[in-house]
């Protein structure tokens, strides 16, 4: 009977695939020829970066692939782009089981470097372009890469790093006679390399919104990978997209690797403009675009005249992910755009674990939706029991993605094969899950425990408030206590918002404080930095002081 059962499930599992597949356009007829050539990639050259794009120069050679400020490229240009390149940075050193950084914004650059670098059997460590300078030599003399690949940009930041060999990726200038991608793109040879032994892995670093970033390294991902994505978030073969996330962090990056197979033309643009997104998506005809909350957040605060002369009628699918989506944004978006928004809930770790779409968004824009195909979400107490719908837990999350630990030898805790995702939620009765918070967030105020992020969503529900973060901090009396720090729209006052909380949720949870700012400090991939607002009362002693 368990026999049965097991192939019942993986005919299922296979019915699956091809429904979703063949709904997404990637199933379709081909030439026996063109069938032949992608099959013998596939078996050579794997699906990661390497086989990947290399199957789209074989399927549809003349096809435009990329879109940046410099032009298009076609598959076929890519493909023997990287080329040259794999064979100048064999050249240069670059061998089968090494390291190569790539600090590149979004651009051609970052592919041509990332293909190429997987064709020689190397790994490829992709580097926050918003990283310090301390902390970039931090991470580098870590990770040790024998080459860095960076844009012209970062030499001043990269100065204090011990690394000796380097190319430039993106200049606006001559770069002073140094060794630039173009180049060396155009000095080699572009034949087709022979496949190394081995395939490259790709080495995402961790946001480091709790600490130093840890390199979480994965090896190619299959097509479930794919298919789970696509069961729930109707992307289509040969749609226009533009990634506006950043390339480097796992989000911008899944897209890349999804228009491996669904041969997207992808539209990039190097850095963030909340109006160039807008244009862009419009002017290049994209059916989708990728980006982080902090983007539709800065979209939508655009004056009205400029929002006025956009049209995103021809997108269909808005992905976000990488940071909480507050449940108004959600709303205003869609209010404005339609519905068109899909909410990924996920990390570096575990990589996607649920998808919220409009209908899930419109229903409860506080859930994170339900998990995708091949995706099992649990959740599970101290002792790693599974808890009934309705209780908070932390969630574990299996799938064919899970990293393999990190680069400097630790993991996160697995319990039956599911792996930690460092957060905690709960299954509402209508099946979508909620992420109440990180489970290093809590805090424990006169004995209840209280979860920032409940308190976050009730405060950012204000018609006066833009956005909230709260931390615990230390109290004499209670242990702990919330504070609040509220970037505000309009005229509020403290008293105003206790008041606002007090109506909506249990007393403890009213913040004993809320203090005004600005702005909240975010990194690159749109995390609020919650370490630094921690640190909040110290560093406003020491203004005193000085």
């Amino acid at each position: 009977m368990t026999a049965a059962r097991n192939i019942a499930g993986r005919l299922a599992g296979v019915g699956t695939t091809v429904r979703v597949l063949g709904g997404a356009g990637v199933i379709r007829p081909y030439g026996p020829r063109t069938l032949v050539d992608v099959g013998r990639v596939v078996l050579r050259w794997g699906t990661g970066p390497a086989g990947g794009f290399a199957t789209l120069a074989a399927r549809a050679p003349h096809d435009v692939g990329v879109v940046d400020e410099l032009g298009e490229l076609t598959w076929g240009e890519l493909h023997r782009r990287s080329n040259s390149l794999a064979r100048a940075l064999a050249e240069r050193g670059v061998g089968e089981g090494d390291s190569v950084a790539v600090m590149c914004r979004n651009h051609r650059g970052f592919i041509d470097a990332s293909v190429a670098i997987a064709k020689l059997g190397a790994d490829i460590l992709y580097l926050n372009t918003a990283f310090a300078g301390p902390q970039l030599v931090d991470v580098l003399q870590r990770e040790a890469p024998s080459m860095v690949v960076h844009d012209e940009e970062f030499t001043g930041l990269l100065a204090g790093a011990h690394v000796e060999r380097r190319v430039i990726a993106w200049t606006d200038g001559d770069a002073d006679g140094q060794e630039t991608l173009e180049r060396l793109v155009t000095a080699y040879d572009e034949g087709d390399l022979q496949p190394p032994q081995r395939h490259a892995r790709i080495v995402i670093l961790t946001s480091g919104t709790t600490g130093s970033p840890k390199g979480a390294p994965r090896k190619e991902a299959g097509i479930d990978a794919a298919v789970s994505l696509l069961s729930r978030m109707p992307l289509r073969a040969g749609w226009r997209t533009h990634i506006a996330a950043p390339l480097f962090h796992t989000w911008g990056f899944a897209h890349l690797a999804l228009a491996m197979l669904l041969g997207s033309t992808v539209v990039l643009r190097r850095s963030f403009d909340p109006l160039t997104a807008l244009r862009t998506a419009q002017a290049e005809r994209c059916q989708s675009m990728v980006v982080i909350p902090v983007m539709l957040q800065r979209m939508l605060q655009l004056p009205p005249e400029q929002l006025d002369g956009i049209d995103l009628g021809r997108v269909q699918v808005v992905a976000s992910s990488g940071s909480a989506l507050p449940a108004t944004l959600a709303e205003a978006w869609m209010d404005r755009f339609g519905e068109n928004l899909y909410n990924i809930y996920g990390s570096t770790e575990v990589a996607y674990a649920s998808i919220a779409t409009p209908e899930d968004l419109r229903a409860d824009p506080t859930s994170a939706g339900r998990p995708p195909h091949g995706t099992v979400v649990r959740i599970l107490d101290e002792a790693g029991a599974e808890l009934p719908q309705g209780e908070t837990g932390r969630i574990f999350v299996g799938n064919g993605l899970l990293f393999e630990g990190y680069t400097n030898g630790g993991s996160k805790e697995v319990v039956d094969g599911l792996m930690a995702s460092g957060d905690v939620g709960y299954y509402d009765d209508a099946g979508r899950l909620h992420v109440a918070g990180r489970d290093d967030d809590m805090i424990v105020s006169g004995g209840e425990n209280v979860f920032p992020q409940e308190v976050e969503d009730c405060l950012v529900a204000h018609a006066l408030v833009q956005e909230v973060a709260a931390v615990g901090v230390v109290d004499e009396d209670y242990g702990q206590r919330l504070r609040a720090f509220v970037v505000r729209t309009g005229d509020v006052s403290e008293d105003e918002l206790r008041d606002h909380v007090k109506a909506h949720l249990a007393r403890f949870k009213v913040p004993r404080e809320i203090v005004f700012l600005d702005e909240l400090p975010r990194n690159a991939t749109g995390k609020i930095l919650k370490r630094e607002l921690a640190g909040w009362e110290k560093e406003q002693d020491g203004k005193e002081q000085a």
